[in-house]
């Protein structure tokens, strides 16, 4: 059973040791990765991926529970404990949800008798991240950007059931950020976020900062950024109502900005 997973730092882009040598996260942790366009966010993140052992353009190496990891993560699907959540979802295929669910979970090698309960599991638990509920008739290519990010959220959570998931700027898919960071955490995984919203790096618990390829360093989450989380939630759920009201074709007013003091 995983308990952590260890980065050991390797070199930046221009060679120079990592400032940070040593990350050790714990399951129930939430981090967020955060630097701007091209600091080495998804570089990092395929170091994870793939189980870096000195073998990527990086250096690091990835220890899990201090060891390196077994073979059998990376060759054998069934038996991978980290699930990639991408911004690119054009390698779904058409079939309706409920036979993606059905095929994923087969993968997954769930037993039969548990696969209805965990897919009708797994679809709550993504309509209660978007807006427009999926249905399970749906096929997959017709699904919102949105309603596609909650599914395969919800998927990694229950059906895939792996210690560690990847989500790869979950901002932008329009889904309810702190509610999907309020379950996520019920479920004692590493989730680890690539993100630039503020919503999401406060109300995780620490964030690994990047820059020029490499890891510059890592900032808990302090309690008065968790006080001003508060406020920054306010604020993102101002800006969601009036997108809302811009979909609907209403106009926006001064009254929107009452309930922001």
């Amino acid at each position: 059973m995983i308990q952590t997973i260890t980065i050991i730092g390797g070199h930046s882009r221009s060679g120079q040791p990592e400032p940070v040598e040593h990350i050790e996260m714990k399951m129930g942790d939430v981090v967020s990765i955060v630097g701007p366009t091209g600091s080495g966010k998804t570089t990092l993140i395929n170091d994870l991926e793939l189980f870096a052992d000195a073998n990527t353009q990086t250096g690091r190496r990835m220890l899990v529970n201090g060891q390196r990891p077994p073979l059998e993560y990376r060759d054998n699907p069934a038996m991978n404990p980290i699930a990639l959540i991408t911004q690119h979802t054009t390698f779904l295929s058409d079939l309706p949800v409920l036979e993606f669910l059905t095929a994923h979970a087969g993968i997954r090698a769930v037993e039969k008798s548990q696969m209805d309960e965990m897919i009708q599991k797994t679809l709550a638990f993504a309509n209660q991240l978007t807006g427009e509920p999926i249905v399970l008739s749906s096929r997959m290519t017709e699904l919102s950007g949105g309603q596609t990010r909650a599914l395969l959220i919800a998927d990694a959570a229950i059906i895939c059931n792996t210690p560690i998931v990847l989500l790869d700027e979950v901002e932008n898919a329009g889904i309810n950020r702190t509610l999907a960071v309020e379950l996520l955490r019920e479920y004692r995984k590493i989730f680890i976020f690539v993100t630039h919203d503020p919503r999401i790096v406060l109300l995780s618990d620490y964030r690994i900062v990047m820059q020029g390829g490499s890891i510059q360093k890592v900032l808990y989450t302090n309690e008065e950024e968790r006080t001003f989380s508060r406020k920054v939630s306010k604020l993102d759920d101002l800006l969601s109502v009036m997108r809302d009201k811009i979909r609907s074709g209403e106009r926006l007013t001064t009254h929107e900005l009452e309930g922001l003091a």
